[in-house]
């Protein structure tokens, strides 16, 4: 008896020992190999911070170049290559004029001078990630510049201190101002559903799907991917919220200071504008679509026209109407904007503002003027700032009250009036807060203080647990609730740090009701 007792317990400890050695087998991992990494179309290698904490690779394709035959036209996919590609030297930025820096936008908001290319389709990738295993959250940033400048490589969109914080961080490039949003009717019936432009924007989804597919092997999580963006990159990602087309490809959203609630500045035109415009384009040169193909890049940026996103219903829906009716990619999301947004948009005189007011509103201009004075040139400059800002303002006010009120994810609203310290001083002006949010004020040219460093700190960190967990709370940080219309409230990230009244609520309520 003692025996059989015996030879059944060796025989339980050898079926316990080897189930833990097969299991313990099982769940190995790679290591991440900067030398050696495999991603769908090839294997590439990168490079490590001197630490080696973060592993860097930079110019990762993900689709084709869009040249030739290719130009105006979808990206398609990278074409597979043998041996080791190498990804440590920024890529080219995609077709633009040369950076100049100008008010407020020193050379670290700049792309660098070279390389500038139609051959733009890349991405860079910041991962603190040891393991292909270890699950990190992902922010995917899509970068400003009115859809005709910027790129992922600008100084101050460099991914290494966010890394460190413990994100995958990615910075994509996309076609920009005619090669990226040219519509006609010539590219619209080439394609199966019949539309054009856009192709920016697809750009974006595109490089999305490379990450859904991809980033695991670089340690980050294709289930927890935040998209986020400032000014055009907070409208891509306005756009990308309601696009049938990027339903799936993230779980978060993050909008400095950008929307496209309204026609901001001009974008948001139907396909049939865009079309016509395109059309006209084309008779005035005298050329077809086909001639066009042929011009060389630097030629072609050298025309002149409009070049936007497009309301085609098949990439991008009417924004306002799409989330009114619930059918947005309802994610959580974080959105706000600057107290001096608006600053490098233009001044005018009382006489001026008064006939625009009146050209832009008709009958509600009167009620206008009284939300927004201008009885004198004094008043009349203090309502074109805040007017400017509010266009802003409204875009993100509007988003989280939308997302609030339709969504069943939450949104943050936040409200920066920081000033950054030096000269030039225009206030906390358009553009001001990534360098905070993104953790890289070393980057940027200033006589930061200690407030600057503990707002940079508190920034990235809501940014970071946001994209962690789709809540920017954490320990430590000053609690910032979820947005209520019925009690607005706001953080607000200025000198302090703290919770707020929603600001210029007559204002905002205002706009919202002319812009039902």
């Amino acid at each position: 008896m003692n025996r059989q007792l015996n030879l059944k317990r060796v025989a339980f400890i050898a079926t316990v020992f080897f189930t833990a050695l097969f299991a313990s087998c099982g769940s190995q991992h790679e290591n991440i190999d900067v030398n050696n990494v495999k991603i769908n179309s090839g294997t590439v290698s990168g490079k490590t911070t001197d630490d080696g904490a973060v592993k860097i690779f930079m110019g990762v394709p993900f689709a084709a170049p869009p040249v030739g035959e290719l130009r105006w036209k979808a990206p398609q996919a990278v074409a597979a290559w043998e041996g080791v590609r190498e990804c440590i030297a920024p890529p080219p930025s995609a077709m633009q004029g040369k950076p100049m820096p100008f008010f407020g936008w020193t050379k670290e908001f700049l792309i660098p001078e070279e390389p500038v290319s139609e051959d733009c389709l890349y991405l860079n990738v910041w991962t603190p990630a040891q393991t292909d295993n270890d699950k990190l959250p992902v922010i995917v940033w899509i970068h400003g510049g009115g859809f005709t400048g910027g790129s992922g490589t600008v100084p101050l969109y460099d991914g290494e201190a966010m890394a460190r914080k413990g994100v995958v961080f990615v910075t994509v490039n996309y076609r920009l101002g005619i090669f990226g949003f040219f519509a006609h009717p010539e590219l619209s019936a080439e394609t199966e559903n019949h539309i054009s432009g856009n192709y920016g924007i697809l750009d974006q989804i595109a490089a999305l799907q490379w990450v859904r597919d991809n980033i695991a092997t670089f340690g980050g999580d294709p289930d927890r991917v935040t998209i986020a963006g400032q000014s055009a990159g907070a409208m891509s990602v306005n756009l990308l919220v309601v696009s049938p087309l990027a339903k799936g490809l993230f779980s978060r959203a993050i909008a400095q200071s950008g929307g496209m609630f309204g026609k901001s500045f001009g974008m948001g035109q139907t396909l049939h504008e865009a079309e016509a415009s395109g059309k006209q384009l084309t008779d005035h040169l005298g050329v077809s679509i086909n001639d066009l193909r042929l011009f060389a890049a630097d030629s072609i940026l050298k025309i002149r026209g409009r070049f936007s996103t497009v309301v085609d219903s098949v990439v991008i829906l009417p924004v306002s109407e799409t989330f009114a009716e619930g059918r947005h990619n309802d994610v959580s999301l974080i959105s706000g904007w600057n107290a001096d947004d608006g600053v490098s948009f233009g001044s005018v005189n009382s006489e001026m503002f008064k006939q625009r007011i009146k050209m832009q509103y008709g009958e509600n201009a009167d009620r206008f003027l009284e939300v927004f004075p201008a009885n004198t040139d004094e008043e009349a400059a203090q309502s074109q700032k805040l007017l400017s800002s509010i266009t802003f303002g409204w875009n993100n006010y509007t988003w989280a009250k939308l997302q609030s009120e339709t969504g069943k994810h939450s949104a943050y609203l936040y409200y920066f009036k920081r000033v950054p310290p030096g000269e030039p001083n225009y206030g906390a002006f358009h553009s001001a807060e990534f360098a905070y949010a993104l953790h890289t004020l070393h980057k940027w040219d200033r006589p930061f203080t200690d407030v600057d460093y503990r707002l940079e700190d508190l920034m990235s960190s809501y940014w970071v647990n946001f994209a962690a967990t789709g809540n920017p709370n954490g320990e430590g940080l000053p609690l910032w609730s979820a947005f209520n219309n019925d009690n607005p409230q706001i953080i607000e990230f200025g000198d302090e740090t703290q919770a707020a009244p929603l600001p210029f609520q007559k204002q905002l309520y205002f706009m919202n009701e002319i812009n039902q």
